[in-house]
């Protein structure tokens, strides 16, 4: 097994554990904030302000941001690599 496939694991596991996290926390505010706003993804998609609304809304709100984020930067890190294993400089 390579390190780049470890890495790679390592990242995506560390993403997924951040999504559940955000969609508990979201599960949570609903269950102890009283009057909560319904919130809109991406200014389109309007969640009820159930506990369940707010998991999801976490979870794809965070999923997301995140996910571009890990898709640009392996798109960048994939085009602009330059280093040469095992080479010193």
């Amino acid at each position: 097994m390579s390190s780049g496939l470890r890495g790679q694991r390592v990242v995506v596991t560390i993403y997924l554990i951040i999504v559940a996290f955000t969609g508990v926390a979201g599960y949570m505010t609903a269950t102890v904030v009283g009057e909560i706003n319904p919130p809109r993804f991406l200014f389109l998609v309007e969640f009820p302000p159930t506990p369940l609304g707010l998991a999801a809304f976490g979870a794809l709100t965070i999923g997301l941001v995140l996910g571009v984020l890990l898709v640009a930067v392996t798109v960048v890190s994939d085009r602009f690599d330059d280093a040469a294993p095992g080479v010193d400089e």
